[in-house]
């Protein structure tokens, strides 16, 4: 068991509290968005097993398989396949999706062949690995996810009564829905910019005006106008208005697939993903936005998103179910009058985190690691611990195999 230290990311949108209020410090004044705790090599958690601060990325190149286990170095390489953070956001995020495997794989390897820098800009694919993720809420999470059904949209965009916006009511309206969703994403990405910033200020100025009345859909409208504020004239808020608006309540999550469209606006959450860089964006940011490959990635397919919800095993953890085959995320309730419940993973590495309370985690020999909230602790793939104490502790561990 080693005790991570781990590094903040301060995004310009993260919160400039919700991090340090976790991990019981001071706020420093400027934006912390993102609290890593993995092996990523941008910026990996440290380990210290005597000798000093060892990266966690190091200690895995060191000895995989003594580290991940035989099972995860075959599905994966020397590699922890899993990043696992603390997200805190104040601001929305850009809208974005993620490549599946074999696009990650080909775009990766045409980029390469290209010479493309990896650090470019415009480059789209840093690495070949895709990177499907689950934001489970601590707080009240508020993000967007998915394709609105056609209709839906439709009736949503009418009722904004700005006039640029007809033709894709129209085009909403006359199609089949990949085609009627295809049709107005693209016709947003590739319009004029400066005729697409006045609808932009249009539309927002509606919804603005459309959240401040009482009606159903007045907490979407609230959010649009949120993502206008913070991106004025950008055509991503147009394309956010093609997707669902969802909030999510403590204990609840979202899985997120490749090529489903999506944007965090605001809370803090318990975050799990596949090791990946590879992101491309559909708008809501000054960074690159490769509207032909974006095209090809997304999936046009309409519907509710999925709210997870956890399932429940005989001991009382509680785990959050996706088809994701790098990473699984477990919740514990632990409670001080019940028995340390041993941790039973999938044969690979663990990484915990404790969100409220104490717990501690106790090896074979007796020895044992106490976490306070904020703090998080990792466990190598040979080693058999038991979890207990008075709290709740996210526990990161490889996914089943398929």
């Amino acid at each position: 068991m080693d005790r991570l230290v781990n590094t903040v990311r301060p995004y310009a949108w993260g919160s400039t509290t919700a991090i340090p209020e976790l991990l019981g410090v001071p706020p420093t004044g400027e934006p912390q968005a993102e609290l890593w705790l993995g092996a990523h090599p941008g910026a990996p958690s440290h380990v210290d097993r005597g000798a000093g601060p060892v990266a966690l990325s190091d200690v895995v190149a060191a000895d995989p398989e003594g580290e991940l286990g035989p099972d995860t170095v075959g599905r994966f390489g020397p590699r922890l396949p899993f990043l696992m953070k603390v997200l805190a956001a104040a601001d929305p995020l850009s809208l974005q999706v993620h490549p599946n495997p074999a696009q990650a794989r080909a775009g990766h390897a045409e980029e390469e062949a290209l010479g493309i820098p990896v650090d470019a800009p415009h480059r789209n694919y840093k690495d070949a690995h895709h990177k499907p993720e689950l934001i489970c809420a601590l707080t009240p999470f508020e993000g967007l996810c998915g394709f609105r059904t056609p209709d839906a949209t439709a009736e949503l965009l009418a009722a904004l009564e700005v006039d640029p916006l007809k033709p894709y009511v129209d085009l909403l309206h006359a199609h089949p829905e990949e085609a009627a969703l295809r049709e107005v994403l693209t016709a947003v990405l590739r319009a004029d910019r400066a005729a697409m910033a006045d609808t932009v200020h249009q539309a927002a100025a509606a919804a603005e005006r459309l959240a401040g009345h009482s009606g159903p859909h007045r907490g979407v409208y609230a959010a649009y106008a949120s993502v206008a504020r913070h991106f004025p004239g950008d055509p991503g808020v147009i394309a956010a208005m093609l997707l669902n608006h969802v909030v999510l309540q403590p204990g609840e999550a979202l899985y997120l697939d490749a090529g489903v469209p999506h944007a965090y606006i605001k809370g803090v959450g318990v975050e799990i993903m596949a090791s990946s860089d590879n992101v491309l964006r559909c708008g809501l940011t000054p960074k690159h936005v490769d509207v032909p490959e974006l095209l090809r990635v997304v999936r046009f397919e309409a519907g509710a998103p999925g709210i997870l919800r956890p399932e429940a095993d005989a001991d009382g953890t509680e785990e959050y179910v996706t088809p994701a085959g790098e990473f699984a995320l477990c919740r514990h309730a632990l409670a001080p009058d019940a028995a340390p419940r041993p941790l039973a993973g999938t044969g690979g590495p663990q990484i915990l985190l404790c969100t409220a309370g104490t717990a501690f985690l106790r090896a074979p020999d007796g020895g044992e690691l106490t976490l306070v909230r904020g703090q998080s602790a990792y466990v190598r793939a040979s080693e058999r611990v038991e979890l207990g104490g008075d709290g709740i502790v996210f526990r990161a561990a490889v996914g089943r195999a398929a």
